[in-house]
């Protein structure tokens, strides 16, 4: 006798109990109501197609197969696309990002990247800029090369490592003096492949340094992996901002929604090293803050324009590493205000949504 127990279990076996929104059974007739994948017509006549055989073959012709299928909700679709399968191990993941290039973002991701590693947490860093890659010369490792290592008998990609962070990046793949011509779905898929086919391991943040502006690497990103917050670096002159705003409401689409955690001012203001009280405004004074204030964005940090920041990304030692110095301390506290602003963010979204953090070494929610 066919029970609804029976259909429920081979629905299961077959993996499209998920799909399956009504079960009704009458006599020899099996009345189902599904959701597809995709609201493409050919989706919805294969998967009838595959049920009717599958159910022909399991409960023979005489069971009738009454099926209605619909397309999913828009909503759905955009859901499914945006958010990705969550990476096993990784509790956080950071889009670092700008509205233009020359910004200084790679520097500030570099920066912020050692102070995480500084402070305690177990930090990955992904180069996404595939055309300008810069995270093997700013962390000291060109010439390496990821090597691969098996876990859970797949080969996988283990990162290169260097003042505890460990780093994926193009330019291991790439010669030095080598151009990267791709067009925008080959270099999707190397940064997919970065992405999943590496042995990250257990990692509190990975930040991924993406391209200036918005386009087709932001957008794989965000379709590929479940981004926790994205962080946007600028210069305060109206021309880097005015981008900027252009870069926020790309995260802040309701298709993708993805939360701002805050915006880091670069090249805020000029300290020459023989005036270090003196502060020079180059770039126009508070302009990050103008726009954060208008935007309802936090400031996590003003990034002067010192020397000694250019210089030690150039020897592949970030100047965040210049312990007791006071770019350390600027950058220290920035990144203490970026996981404050973290905690705050997972706190008030579903856990589906967001991994909660525990231990946040001394950082807590902001005082509202």
């Amino acid at each position: 006798m066919l029970t609804k127990e029976k259909v429920h279990s081979f629905l299961k076996e077959i993996e499209v109990d998920d799909l399956v929104n009504n079960l009704q059974i009458m006599g020899n007739d099996v009345y189902i109501d599904m959701t597809a994948h995709s609201p493409a017509m050919h989706e919805k006549k294969k998967l009838e197609a595959a049920m009717k055989q599958a159910f022909a073959s399991e409960f023979g012709e005489e069971v009738h197969l009454k099926l209605k299928i619909v397309s999913p909700e828009p909503a759905e679709i955009q859901q499914s696309q945006i958010k990705g399968k969550q990476i096993a191990g990784i509790q956080n993941i950071i889009a670092v990002a700008s509205g233009k290039g020359g910004v200084g973002k790679s520097t500030v991701a570099a920066n912020l990247a050692v102070t995480l590693a500084k402070m305690g947490f177990k930090v990955g860093l992904l180069d996404a800029d595939i055309y300008g890659p810069s995270v093997p010369t700013m962390f000291d490792t060109e010439g390496e090369k990821p090597i691969s290592v098996e876990v859970n008998g797949k080969s996988l990609m283990k990162p290169v490592e260097n003042y505890g962070v460990k780093m994926l990046s193009i330019g291991y793949f790439s010669g030095a003096n080598q151009a990267v011509v791709w067009r925008g779905p080959m270099a999707s898929k190397a940064l997919n492949q970065m992405i999943r086919d590496a042995a990250w391991g257990e990692l509190d943040f990975l930040l991924i340094d993406l391209p200036p502006g918005t386009g087709d690497i932001h957008l794989s990103i965000i379709q590929e992996v479940p981004v926790t917050g994205a962080v946007i670096v600028s210069t305060p002159q109206h021309v880097a901002l005015a981008d900027v705003r252009k870069g926020i409401a790309m995260f802040q689409m309701e298709s993708i929604s993805i939360p701002v955690l805050g915006l880091i001012e670069n090249m805020a203001y000029f300290t020459p090293e023989e005036l270090p009280g003196n502060k020079y405004y180059i770039f126009g004074k508070q302009g990050a803050q103008y726009l954060a204030e208008d935007l309802g964005i936090p400031v996590l940090g003003e990034i002067p324009l010192i020397q000694s920041i250019r210089e030690a990304g150039d020897v592949g030692r970030p100047a965040a590493l210049q312990e007791g110095s006071e770019i350390a301390g600027i950058y220290t506290e920035t990144a203490r205000r970026m996981v404050e602003s973290l905690v705050e963010r997972n706190k008030n979204l579903p856990p589906t949504e967001a991994v909660k953090i525990t231990t946040m070494a001394g950082c807590s929610p902001k005082a509202k």
